[in-house]
């Protein structure tokens, strides 16, 4: 069964998650709720979304479906239980991404070379249609170095 994930590093978290797209503290955020795929090693978020996301008519702004794909791209970090920044993403945008229709967002790991991570993304629709495709460079940064002063040690108060 898939394994739930919200936040970013296990072992430093921030105090509160307030990530735009999948933090649970954010109340005007996305709350994306991704999964592992521990078959496939990829992380997928099942998802609909509402009107206040329009871009064209009855459509996704592309801004919203950019980040979408960069924070499913982000958590396939965790696989190998880094953190790692956003260097650059490409997004082709395939076809129009619908409202209130339901979605799938996928991440998954292209290569790593050092601290450079490449992982791609996908949103389909229901139909299994490719909607939207990214890739992008994630950078393995220190986040006790920095981010000293939001970050907590996990077992510290």
């Amino acid at each position: 069964m898939p394994r739930k994930s919200h936040g970013h590093d296990p072992h430093n978290r921030p105090q509160k998650n307030y990530c735009f797209a999948c933090g649970p503290d954010n109340p005007d955020g996305m709350h994306l709720k991704f999964a592992l795929d521990e078959a496939r090693q990829t992380f997928v978020c099942r998802f609909r979304l509402p009107k206040r996301y329009s871009g064209p008519p009855g459509h996704c702004h592309g801004g919203i479906i950019a980040t979408i794909l960069d924070d499913a791209m982000g958590k396939v970090n965790k696989l190998r239980n880094v953190v790692a920044l956003t260097r650059e993403m490409t997004v082709e945008y395939l076809k129009p991404v619908p409202l209130q229709k339901p979605l799938r967002v996928e991440g998954r790991e292209v290569s790593v070379q050092g601290r450079q991570h490449v992982n791609a993304a996908e949103i389909t629709n229901e139909k299994g249609e490719v909607l939207a495709r990214s890739r992008g460079v994630f950078i393995v940064i220190d986040p006790e170095k920095m981010f000293a002063k939001y970050v907590k040690k996990q077992g510290k108060k």
